[in-house]
């Protein structure tokens, strides 16, 4: 079958599939269902390349745009503290509703000094950067080669997000 290219949404009232067929026997499988109900069962991740990064040299606070490349990088010599946007500008900058999830990560190896990150309005704290606060709740990047961090933003609802280290 023919590749085909679209220009605007593709719709459908009986759901899409991704399929593979074999070479050898031509049995079809199914590798992801989206509908009412969506199924992967061959899921795989690619590395993350970010074209576009933004750098916060100072204490300041981030700019919605400058959370939504991804990648953040300080190259401070001084204690630097990053405050995230609030729930609602960051919110409507992703186009978020409930349940969207980014990855930000902060990259300090250039950095002479730790970056600490902060929430602001409408960001809270995960359950588990809580209770666990020296790893999940660690808001410090440290200087130096060891100076990389990743932290996932979960939306709650399309102005408030919960906010976790995860690497």
């Amino acid at each position: 079958m023919a590749k085909t290219t679209f220009n605007g949404p593709v719709r459908s009232q009986n759901g899409f599939q991704s399929v593979t067929v074999s070479k050898t026997t031509g049995a079809v499988t199914i590798d992801a269902s989206f509908g009412t109900t969506t199924s992967v069962t061959n899921l795989s991740f690619t590395s993350q390349t970010h074209p576009t990064t933004a750098a916060i040299n100072a204490t300041a606070t981030a700019t919605a745009a400058q959370v939504i490349t991804g990648y953040i990088t300080s190259t401070s010599a001084a204690a630097t503290t990053i405050t995230l946007p609030t729930g609602t500008l960051l919110g409507a900058a992703l186009g978020a509703a409930k349940g969207t999830v980014m990855d930000l990560y902060i990259d300090n190896t250039a950095g002479a000094s730790t970056v600490t990150i902060a929430v602001a309005v409408n960001g809270i704290l995960s359950t588990a950067a809580v209770d666990t606060p020296g790893s999940f709740g660690d808001l410090t990047v440290a200087s130096g080669v060891t100076g990389l961090a990743r932290f996932t933003i979960m939306f709650s609802s399309a102005t408030a997000y919960v906010f976790t280290r995860t690497a």
